[in-house]
């Protein structure tokens, strides 16, 4: 092999490795994780392919990368969405350890990030269901000690979740299909009670409300703050009050007419 083939098949490589840690970290970022857990997978995964000097800059909103090298410049990697699955970042982070201990190569990393929908499944919605009923029949016992009311918010908080996944597929606006999922929940609630099916509407409400709140968008910016990312910190603690805010706007305009 002469030296310009070796120069390819070198820039090649480090293409791939680039291009394999900008899909590894948007896949985390739309995933739900923090951004210093991103920041690290990205480096190690660089690093153990051989680009010891690469950076990487990582925002909620894109990627910055460099490997390094003169033989591939910086790329950039947007993030188009946003949502939670905790699952894939758990996969992702799997792979780069694997990565690590040599037990894939850099290509069988990179195809199976492409497939990892297909290696990840998500949860059928009538598990999600059950999940959704549970959360929120269960804290109005623990919280509130209101066990008249156990199995009507249960089905209310169903309904909540039912009507947030569909809107969710068929409206791109995320805030709108959360301040829809709020107001079914709380008419939901106050009909059950005017129905005497329950017994104290607020408790229903706040049952039903709890599978909706953005408590992993607020987790993570509390410790993206923490961590010292001032940009990704507020930006994710932004999103999160908007959701809180639209949760509780679509609660009101349901008392109001209701």
């Amino acid at each position: 092999m002469d030296e310009e083939q070796r120069y390819e098949q070198k820039r090649q490589h480090d293409q791939l490795v680039l291009d394999t840690c900008i899909l590894a970290g948007t896949i985390m970022i739309e995933s739900g994780s923090e951004m210093t857990r991103v920041n690290n997978t990205i480096l190690r995964i660089a690093r153990n392919a051989g680009l010891a000097k690469a950076r990487v800059y990582v925002t909620v909103t894109g990627i910055i990368m460099s490997g390094g090298v003169a033989d591939v410049g910086a790329q950039v990697g947007a993030i188009d969405k946003r949502s939670f699955d905790l699952e894939k970042v758990a996969k992702v982070n799997e792979l780069s350890r694997r990565f690590e201990a040599k037990q894939i190569d850099i290509d069988d990393f990179y195809d199976q990030l492409i497939h990892i929908d297909e290696i990840v499944g998500t949860f059928p919605l009538w598990v999600q269901e059950i999940g959704a009923g549970i959360v929120s029949g269960a804290l109005i016992v623990v919280f509130r000690n209101n066990l008249a009311d156990f199995w009507i918010t249960c089905l209310v908080g169903m309904v909540g979740w039912a009507v947030l996944y569909f809107l969710n597929i068929y409206v791109q606006i995320r805030f709108l299909s959360e301040f829809l999922a709020a107001a079914a929940v709380a008419a939901l609630a106050i009909l059950s009670v005017q129905l005497g099916l329950g017994k104290q509407a607020d408790d229903i409400i706040v049952g039903g409300m709890m599978p909706l709140v953005p408590g992993i968008p607020l987790t993570n910016a509390v410790r993206d703050a923490l961590s010292g990312n001032l940009i990704s910190g507020p930006a994710r603690g932004i999103e999160a009050l908007i959701s809180a805010c639209a949760l509780g706007f679509g609660v009101a305009i349901a008392l109001h007419f209701m």
